[in-house]
Protein backbone atom coordinates (compact mmCIF):
# COMPACT_ATOMS: atom_id res chain seq x y z
CA UNK A 1 0.00 0.00 0.00
CA UNK A 2 1.48 3.32 -1.10
CA UNK A 3 1.68 6.13 1.46
CA UNK A 4 0.90 9.69 0.41
CA UNK A 5 1.69 12.85 2.38
CA UNK A 6 -0.72 15.77 1.80
CA UNK A 7 0.74 19.16 2.72
CA UNK A 8 -1.91 21.90 2.54
CA UNK A 9 -3.05 24.65 4.90
CA UNK A 10 -6.69 24.34 3.76
CA UNK A 11 -8.38 21.77 5.99
CA UNK A 12 -11.23 21.24 3.53
CA UNK A 13 -8.81 20.37 0.72
CA UNK A 14 -6.90 17.94 2.95
CA UNK A 15 -10.13 16.27 4.06
CA UNK A 16 -11.42 15.91 0.47
CA UNK A 17 -8.16 14.52 -0.86
CA UNK A 18 -7.84 12.15 2.11
CA UNK A 19 -11.32 10.74 1.51
CA UNK A 20 -10.82 10.32 -2.25
CA UNK A 21 -7.34 8.82 -2.06
CA UNK A 22 -8.24 6.68 0.94
CA UNK A 23 -11.09 5.22 -1.07
CA UNK A 24 -8.55 4.37 -3.80
CA UNK A 25 -6.60 2.29 -1.27
CA UNK A 26 -3.80 4.70 -0.41
CA UNK A 27 -2.54 5.33 3.13
CA UNK A 28 -2.74 9.06 3.82
CA UNK A 29 -0.91 11.37 6.21
CA UNK A 30 -1.59 15.11 6.52
CA UNK A 31 0.40 18.23 7.36
CA UNK A 32 -1.25 21.62 7.91
CA UNK A 33 1.70 23.70 6.65
CA UNK A 34 5.13 23.36 5.06
CA UNK A 35 6.99 23.32 8.37
CA UNK A 36 4.98 20.38 9.68
CA UNK A 37 5.26 18.74 6.27
CA UNK A 38 9.06 18.92 6.34
CA UNK A 39 9.21 17.37 9.80
CA UNK A 40 7.03 14.46 8.68
CA UNK A 41 8.90 14.08 5.39
CA UNK A 42 12.26 13.84 7.15
CA UNK A 43 10.96 11.43 9.80
CA UNK A 44 9.20 8.88 7.58
CA UNK A 45 9.18 7.37 4.10
CA UNK A 46 6.50 8.35 1.56
CA UNK A 47 5.79 7.16 -1.95
CA UNK A 48 4.28 10.46 -3.13
CA UNK A 49 3.79 13.97 -1.71
CA UNK A 50 0.95 16.36 -2.66
CA UNK A 51 1.98 19.89 -1.71
CA UNK A 52 0.21 23.24 -1.92
CA UNK A 53 2.26 26.29 -2.97
CA UNK A 54 0.75 29.13 -0.92
CA UNK A 55 1.19 28.20 2.76
CA UNK A 56 2.26 29.95 5.99
CA UNK A 57 5.67 29.42 7.68
CA UNK A 58 7.22 27.39 4.84
CA UNK A 59 5.67 27.78 1.40
CA UNK A 60 5.40 25.02 -1.19
CA UNK A 61 8.45 25.94 -3.25
CA UNK A 62 10.66 26.11 -0.15
CA UNK A 63 9.25 22.77 0.98
CA UNK A 64 9.99 21.36 -2.47
CA UNK A 65 13.62 22.52 -2.38
CA UNK A 66 14.31 21.16 1.11
CA UNK A 67 12.44 17.89 0.59
CA UNK A 68 14.18 17.23 -2.73
CA UNK A 69 17.55 17.88 -1.09
CA UNK A 70 16.70 15.41 1.70
CA UNK A 71 15.36 12.67 -0.60
CA UNK A 72 15.33 13.41 -4.35
CA UNK A 73 13.68 10.08 -5.22
CA UNK A 74 10.25 10.86 -3.71
CA UNK A 75 7.92 12.36 -6.37
CA UNK A 76 6.36 15.65 -5.24
CA UNK A 77 3.21 16.85 -7.00
CA UNK A 78 2.51 20.57 -6.54
CA UNK A 79 -1.13 21.75 -6.35
CA UNK A 80 -2.27 25.36 -6.23
CA UNK A 81 -5.26 27.61 -6.78
CA UNK A 82 -2.91 30.48 -7.61
CA UNK A 83 -1.10 28.71 -10.40
CA UNK A 84 0.57 30.47 -13.30
CA UNK A 85 2.76 29.14 -16.07
CA UNK A 86 5.76 30.79 -14.42
CA UNK A 87 5.02 29.11 -11.08
CA UNK A 88 4.56 25.72 -12.73
CA UNK A 89 7.84 26.05 -14.64
CA UNK A 90 9.69 27.09 -11.48
CA UNK A 91 8.24 24.14 -9.57
CA UNK A 92 9.32 21.66 -12.26
CA UNK A 93 12.80 23.23 -12.38
CA UNK A 94 13.09 22.72 -8.62
CA UNK A 95 12.29 19.03 -9.03
CA UNK A 96 8.49 18.72 -8.87
CA UNK A 97 7.06 15.63 -10.56
CA UNK A 98 4.05 17.58 -11.86
CA UNK A 99 1.94 20.69 -11.27
CA UNK A 100 -1.85 20.55 -10.92
CA UNK A 101 -4.20 23.53 -10.54
CA UNK A 102 -6.97 23.69 -7.92
CA UNK A 103 -9.62 22.45 -7.95
CA UNK A 104 -7.87 19.38 -9.33
CA UNK A 105 -9.34 17.22 -12.03
CA UNK A 106 -9.70 13.95 -10.11
CA UNK A 107 -8.99 11.68 -13.06
CA UNK A 108 -5.83 13.57 -13.90
CA UNK A 109 -4.79 13.63 -10.24
CA UNK A 110 -5.22 9.85 -9.86
CA UNK A 111 -3.33 9.15 -13.09
CA UNK A 112 -0.52 11.47 -12.02
CA UNK A 113 -0.27 9.77 -8.63
CA UNK A 114 -0.14 6.32 -10.25
CA UNK A 115 2.58 7.51 -12.64
CA UNK A 116 4.54 9.00 -9.75
CA UNK A 117 4.33 5.75 -7.77
CA UNK A 118 5.43 3.75 -10.82
CA UNK A 119 8.37 6.08 -11.31
CA UNK A 120 9.32 5.79 -7.64
CA UNK A 121 9.31 1.98 -7.87
CA UNK A 122 11.45 2.04 -11.02
CA UNK A 123 13.98 4.39 -9.41
CA UNK A 124 14.30 2.11 -6.37
CA UNK A 125 14.65 -1.01 -8.50
CA UNK A 126 17.20 0.64 -10.78
CA UNK A 127 19.40 1.68 -7.86
CA UNK A 128 19.30 -1.78 -6.29
CA UNK A 129 20.06 -3.46 -9.63
CA UNK A 130 22.85 -1.03 -10.40
CA UNK A 131 24.56 -1.88 -7.14
CA UNK A 132 24.02 -5.60 -7.63
CA UNK A 133 25.50 -5.69 -11.12
CA UNK A 134 28.36 -3.30 -10.43
CA UNK A 135 31.66 -5.05 -10.97
CA UNK A 136 33.16 -4.51 -7.55
CA UNK A 137 32.27 -2.80 -4.30
CA UNK A 138 34.42 -0.10 -2.80
CA UNK A 139 37.06 -1.15 -0.30
CA UNK A 140 36.27 0.97 2.75
CA UNK A 141 38.92 1.88 5.31
CA UNK A 142 41.81 4.19 6.11
CA UNK A 143 43.56 2.00 8.69
CA UNK A 144 47.21 1.10 8.14
CA UNK A 145 46.28 -2.52 7.38
CA UNK A 146 43.75 -1.59 4.69
CA UNK A 147 46.13 0.93 3.13
CA UNK A 148 48.76 -1.81 2.92
CA UNK A 149 46.28 -4.18 1.24
CA UNK A 150 45.33 -1.51 -1.32
CA UNK A 151 49.01 -0.84 -2.07
CA UNK A 152 49.68 -4.58 -2.47
CA UNK A 153 46.74 -4.96 -4.85
CA UNK A 154 48.02 -2.09 -7.01
CA UNK A 155 51.42 -3.81 -7.31
CA UNK A 156 50.25 -7.41 -7.68
CA UNK A 157 47.05 -7.14 -9.73
CA UNK A 158 48.71 -6.38 -13.14
CA UNK A 159 50.84 -9.54 -12.83
CA UNK A 160 49.76 -13.18 -13.12
CA UNK A 161 51.20 -14.07 -9.71
CA UNK A 162 49.02 -16.42 -7.66
CA UNK A 163 47.65 -14.86 -4.48
CA UNK A 164 46.63 -16.47 -1.19
CA UNK A 165 44.25 -14.36 0.90
CA UNK A 166 43.88 -15.22 4.58
CA UNK A 167 41.54 -13.90 7.25
CA UNK A 168 38.52 -14.65 9.39
CA UNK A 169 35.06 -15.32 7.98
CA UNK A 170 33.29 -12.12 6.99
CA UNK A 171 36.45 -10.00 6.96
CA UNK A 172 36.34 -9.21 3.23
CA UNK A 173 38.57 -11.79 1.53
CA UNK A 174 36.22 -12.07 -1.45
CA UNK A 175 36.36 -8.29 -1.96
CA UNK A 176 40.17 -8.44 -2.15
CA UNK A 177 39.90 -11.17 -4.79
CA UNK A 178 37.46 -9.07 -6.81
CA UNK A 179 39.77 -6.07 -6.73
CA UNK A 180 42.71 -8.22 -7.81
CA UNK A 181 40.70 -9.27 -10.86
CA UNK A 182 39.29 -5.79 -11.51
CA UNK A 183 42.75 -4.19 -11.62
CA UNK A 184 44.39 -7.05 -13.51
CA UNK A 185 45.09 -7.40 -17.23
CA UNK A 186 42.39 -10.09 -17.24
CA UNK A 187 39.50 -7.80 -16.36
CA UNK A 188 37.86 -8.49 -19.74
CA UNK A 189 37.73 -12.18 -18.83
CA UNK A 190 35.51 -13.78 -16.19
CA UNK A 191 36.05 -13.92 -12.47
CA UNK A 192 34.79 -17.42 -11.63
CA UNK A 193 34.21 -18.15 -7.95
CA UNK A 194 34.13 -21.56 -6.26
CA UNK A 195 33.32 -22.07 -2.59
CA UNK A 196 35.24 -25.26 -1.86
CA UNK A 197 33.55 -25.67 1.53
CA UNK A 198 30.08 -25.72 -0.02
CA UNK A 199 30.75 -28.53 -2.50
CA UNK A 200 30.81 -32.20 -1.36
CA UNK A 201 34.24 -33.79 -1.72
CA UNK A 202 32.92 -36.34 -4.25
CA UNK A 203 31.72 -33.52 -6.54
CA UNK A 204 34.54 -30.99 -6.24
CA UNK A 205 36.59 -32.51 -9.09
CA UNK A 206 33.62 -32.41 -11.46
CA UNK A 207 32.94 -28.81 -10.39
CA UNK A 208 36.51 -27.71 -11.06
CA UNK A 209 37.44 -29.76 -14.11
CA UNK A 210 34.09 -30.73 -15.62
CA UNK A 211 33.05 -34.21 -16.72
CA UNK A 212 32.19 -36.19 -19.80
CA UNK A 213 28.76 -37.65 -20.44
CA UNK A 214 28.40 -41.04 -18.75
CA UNK A 215 31.48 -40.65 -16.57
CA UNK A 216 29.33 -41.43 -13.51
CA UNK A 217 25.68 -42.27 -12.82
CA UNK A 218 24.24 -38.75 -12.86
CA UNK A 219 26.48 -37.46 -15.66
CA UNK A 220 23.75 -37.32 -18.31
CA UNK A 221 25.59 -34.73 -20.39
CA UNK A 222 29.01 -33.14 -20.74
CA UNK A 223 29.81 -30.40 -18.23
CA UNK A 224 32.37 -27.61 -18.53
CA UNK A 225 34.28 -27.08 -15.26
CA UNK A 226 35.28 -23.85 -13.53
CA UNK A 227 38.85 -23.96 -14.84
CA UNK A 228 37.58 -23.89 -18.43
CA UNK A 229 34.95 -21.22 -17.61
CA UNK A 230 37.70 -19.01 -16.19
CA UNK A 231 39.98 -19.44 -19.23
CA UNK A 232 41.52 -16.03 -19.93
CA UNK A 233 40.28 -14.73 -16.58
CA UNK A 234 40.60 -15.40 -12.86
CA UNK A 235 39.57 -18.45 -10.83
CA UNK A 236 38.85 -17.65 -7.18
CA UNK A 237 38.94 -20.70 -4.93
CA UNK A 238 37.37 -19.67 -1.64
CA UNK A 239 37.95 -21.80 1.48
CA UNK A 240 40.70 -23.74 -0.30
CA UNK A 241 41.56 -25.43 3.02
CA UNK A 242 38.39 -27.52 2.75
CA UNK A 243 39.35 -29.10 -0.59
CA UNK A 244 39.88 -32.88 -0.65
CA UNK A 245 43.41 -34.22 -1.11
CA UNK A 246 42.55 -35.88 -4.42
CA UNK A 247 41.23 -32.59 -5.81
CA UNK A 248 44.33 -30.81 -4.47
CA UNK A 249 46.52 -33.16 -6.52
CA UNK A 250 44.64 -32.30 -9.72
CA UNK A 251 44.74 -28.58 -8.98
CA UNK A 252 48.50 -28.85 -8.47
CA UNK A 253 48.86 -30.55 -11.86
CA UNK A 254 46.72 -27.90 -13.52
CA UNK A 255 48.91 -25.17 -12.04
CA UNK A 256 52.13 -26.92 -13.06
CA UNK A 257 51.16 -27.81 -16.62
CA UNK A 258 48.41 -25.35 -17.49
CA UNK A 259 46.23 -28.29 -18.54
CA UNK A 260 43.21 -30.10 -17.12
CA UNK A 261 41.35 -33.32 -17.91
CA UNK A 262 37.62 -33.66 -17.42
CA UNK A 263 36.37 -36.43 -15.13
CA UNK A 264 35.86 -39.51 -17.28
CA UNK A 265 37.81 -37.98 -20.16
CA UNK A 266 41.24 -38.57 -21.65
CA UNK A 267 41.84 -35.38 -23.65
CA UNK A 268 44.06 -32.74 -22.06
CA UNK A 269 42.64 -29.22 -22.31
CA UNK A 270 44.95 -26.21 -22.09
CA UNK A 271 43.75 -23.46 -19.77
CA UNK A 272 45.09 -19.95 -19.18
CA UNK A 273 43.85 -19.11 -15.70
CA UNK A 274 45.09 -16.93 -12.88
CA UNK A 275 44.30 -18.61 -9.56
CA UNK A 276 43.51 -16.62 -6.41
CA UNK A 277 42.63 -18.54 -3.25
CA UNK A 278 41.29 -17.64 0.18
CA UNK A 279 41.08 -19.46 3.49
CA UNK A 280 40.19 -18.86 7.12
CA UNK A 281 42.43 -21.74 8.18
CA UNK A 282 46.14 -21.91 9.04
CA UNK A 283 47.22 -23.96 6.03
CA UNK A 284 50.65 -24.74 7.47
CA UNK A 285 48.91 -26.40 10.42
CA UNK A 286 46.71 -28.24 7.93
CA UNK A 287 49.90 -29.40 6.21
CA UNK A 288 51.23 -30.72 9.56
CA UNK A 289 47.94 -32.55 10.06
CA UNK A 290 48.26 -34.01 6.55
CA UNK A 291 45.05 -32.28 5.38
CA UNK A 292 46.78 -30.03 2.86
CA UNK A 293 49.62 -30.59 0.40
CA UNK A 294 52.78 -28.62 1.12
CA UNK A 295 53.72 -28.44 -2.57
CA UNK A 296 50.28 -26.96 -3.39
CA UNK A 297 50.66 -24.45 -0.56
CA UNK A 298 53.91 -23.19 -2.06
CA UNK A 299 52.40 -23.08 -5.56
CA UNK A 300 49.45 -21.00 -4.37
CA UNK A 301 51.19 -18.74 -1.88
CA UNK A 302 53.33 -16.64 -4.20
CA UNK A 303 51.79 -13.48 -2.76
CA UNK A 304 50.23 -13.57 0.71
CA UNK A 305 47.60 -11.00 1.70
CA UNK A 306 46.14 -11.08 5.22
CA UNK A 307 42.83 -9.32 5.75
CA UNK A 308 42.56 -8.13 9.37
CA UNK A 309 39.52 -8.80 11.51
CA UNK A 310 37.21 -5.88 12.24
CA UNK A 311 38.43 -5.95 15.85
CA UNK A 312 41.92 -5.18 14.51
CA UNK A 313 40.75 -2.17 12.48
CA UNK A 314 38.16 -0.52 14.72
CA UNK A 315 39.12 2.93 13.42
CA UNK A 316 37.44 1.98 10.12
CA UNK A 317 34.06 1.30 11.75
CA UNK A 318 32.69 4.88 11.32
CA UNK A 319 33.51 4.79 7.58
CA UNK A 320 31.92 1.36 7.17
CA UNK A 321 28.80 2.42 9.09
CA UNK A 322 28.41 5.54 6.94
CA UNK A 323 28.68 3.41 3.79
CA UNK A 324 26.14 0.86 5.04
CA UNK A 325 23.70 3.61 6.11
CA UNK A 326 23.89 5.05 2.60
CA UNK A 327 23.47 1.69 0.84
CA UNK A 328 20.61 0.53 3.06
CA UNK A 329 18.76 3.83 2.59
CA UNK A 330 19.03 3.34 -1.18
CA UNK A 331 17.83 -0.26 -0.95
CA UNK A 332 14.82 0.76 1.13
CA UNK A 333 14.12 3.93 -0.87
CA UNK A 334 14.21 6.16 2.18
CA UNK A 335 16.23 9.04 3.57
CA UNK A 336 19.59 8.12 5.06
CA UNK A 337 19.52 7.87 8.85
CA UNK A 338 22.09 9.59 11.06
CA UNK A 339 24.05 8.02 13.89
CA UNK A 340 25.36 9.98 16.86
CA UNK A 341 28.90 9.87 18.23
CA UNK A 342 28.03 7.85 21.34
CA UNK A 343 26.36 5.16 19.22
CA UNK A 344 29.47 4.96 17.01
CA UNK A 345 31.66 4.63 20.11
CA UNK A 346 29.45 1.78 21.33
CA UNK A 347 29.83 -0.01 17.99
CA UNK A 348 33.60 0.47 18.10
CA UNK A 349 33.75 -1.20 21.53
CA UNK A 350 31.78 -4.27 20.46
CA UNK A 351 33.46 -7.63 19.85
CA UNK A 352 32.86 -8.33 16.13
CA UNK A 353 33.12 -12.09 15.81
CA UNK A 354 31.36 -11.95 12.42
CA UNK A 355 33.46 -9.03 11.19
CA UNK A 356 32.18 -6.76 8.39
CA UNK A 357 29.31 -9.07 7.48
CA UNK A 358 28.04 -8.88 11.06
CA UNK A 359 28.46 -5.08 11.17
CA UNK A 360 26.40 -4.69 8.02
CA UNK A 361 23.60 -6.83 9.48
CA UNK A 362 23.65 -4.83 12.73
CA UNK A 363 23.44 -1.52 10.87
CA UNK A 364 20.48 -2.79 8.84
CA UNK A 365 18.74 -3.87 12.05
CA UNK A 366 19.33 -0.42 13.57
CA UNK A 367 17.98 1.32 10.47
CA UNK A 368 14.78 -0.72 10.68
CA UNK A 369 14.20 -0.41 14.43
CA UNK A 370 15.60 3.02 15.33
CA UNK A 371 14.23 6.52 14.89
CA UNK A 372 15.60 9.20 12.59
CA UNK A 373 18.93 9.23 14.46
CA UNK A 374 20.54 6.04 15.78
CA UNK A 375 21.53 6.57 19.42
CA UNK A 376 23.53 4.74 22.06
CA UNK A 377 20.23 3.59 23.60
CA UNK A 378 19.39 1.91 20.27
CA UNK A 379 22.70 0.03 20.44
CA UNK A 380 21.80 -1.16 23.94
CA UNK A 381 18.26 -2.13 22.97
CA UNK A 382 18.81 -3.75 19.58
CA UNK A 383 22.41 -5.04 19.51
CA UNK A 384 23.34 -8.05 21.60
CA UNK A 385 26.75 -7.45 23.09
Amino acid sequence: MATILIVDDERAIRKTLTEILGFEGYKIEEAADGEEGLKKFQAATYDVVLCDIKMPKVDGLEFLSKATAANPDVPIIMISGHGTIETAVEAVKKGAFDFISKPPDLNRLLITIRNAIDKNKLVKEAKVLKRRVSKVQEMIGESAAIKKIKETIEKVAPTDARVMITGENGSGKELVARWLHEKSNRTDGQLVEVNCAAIPSELIESELFGHEKGSFTSAIKQRIGKFEQANGGTLFLDEIGDMSLSAQAKVLRALQEGKITRVGGEKEIAVDVRVVVATNKDLLKEVENKNFRLDLYHRLGVILIHVPSLNDRREDIPLLVAKFLHDIAEDYGQAKKDIDAKALDALKERNWTGNIRELRNVVERLVILSGKTITADDITNYVTM
